[in-house]
């Protein structure tokens, strides 16, 4: 029996080594090798590919600088990217991670910006609008003077803009189905919220129409004195309209929830 498995040595000697080839594991490479291709990817615009290789430097767990850069990276590919909310989840996560990390006012600047990217139109879920808000607000009481601020107070004035202009269309939408009451309501809610607004041009010309149909003509008098003395063009509009609503067609009322 000896004698047999001597009459093929090579071939005994061949399987061994195919046997362990195939059981040896894949060479480790260092975090910094694995940062340095995710680098690379990441400058050839392969966003999936540097991920991919940034998440090995932190499953690595050997360099605590080195895994903070790479967490960073992650969630700036995933921007570039154009996926908004993993970049959002991503910064969040090295905010809480290294709260006191010199990048952490880019993390919190980016992650408002992320939310800001994600704001569709004024007839859709206004979740990115509020979360825009509150980082960039967040952003500018922490960071007054860093070099994002000027950026970030311009998004957030957009935001602000949009968000009074999604309270007129609401309210817009109670006026035109003779919802006098929460017309209203939400109106002059508006007017609380949102003070020195251009949009509140609309919100006052929605507010008198909204109380003249009501029935209160006293209050409209009051309203249109207002819009009159701080928005002259709007108040020549209204009279021109007469009752008729500020925007919109009366046969198309939008299909959403409000809240």
């Amino acid at each position: 029996m000896h004698s047999r498995h001597l009459r093929y040595p090579g071939l005994f000697s061949l399987l061994l080594l195919v046997g362990a080839c195939a059981t040896a594991p894949a060479p480790v490479k260092s975090p910094e090798t694995y940062f340095k291709e995710g680098e690379a990817a990441y400058a050839s615009r392969h966003f999936e590919d540097a991920i991919a290789q940034f998440k090995k430097v932190k499953e690595s767990y050997s360099n605590p600088e080195l895994t903070a850069q790479a967490e960073l990276k992650i969630a700036d590919a995933h921007f570039d990217n154009g996926a908004f909310i993993e970049a959002a989840a991503a910064y969040e996560d090295f905010r809480k991670l290294h709260p006191s990390n010199e990048k952490a006012p880019y993390a919190l600047y980016r992650l408002g910006v992320s939310n800001y990217n994600e704001i569709t139109g004024i007839d859709t879920d206004q979740t990115a609008v509020k979360n825009s808000v509150h980082y960039l607000e967040m952003f500018l009481a922490q960071y007054p003077g860093s070099e994002y601020a000027a950026d970030a107070k311009v998004k957030l004035a957009d935001c602000r803009g949009k968000q009074l202009a999604y309270e007129n269309y609401v309210g817009n939408f109670y006026l035109r189905t003779k919802k006098y009451p929460s017309a209203i309501k939400r109106l002059n809610e508006a007017l609380q919220r949102f003070p020195g607004e251009p949009g509140l041009a609309d919100t006052l010309f929605n507010l008198q129409q909204a109380y003249l149909k009501s029935g209160d003509t006293a209050r409209a008098d009051e309203v249109a004195k207002r819009l009159e003395a701080e928005y002259p063009a709007k108040a020549r509009e209204a009279k021109g309209e007469g009752a008729k609503p500020a925007a919109g067609k009366a046969d198309e009322l939008p299909m959403i929830i409000f809240k």
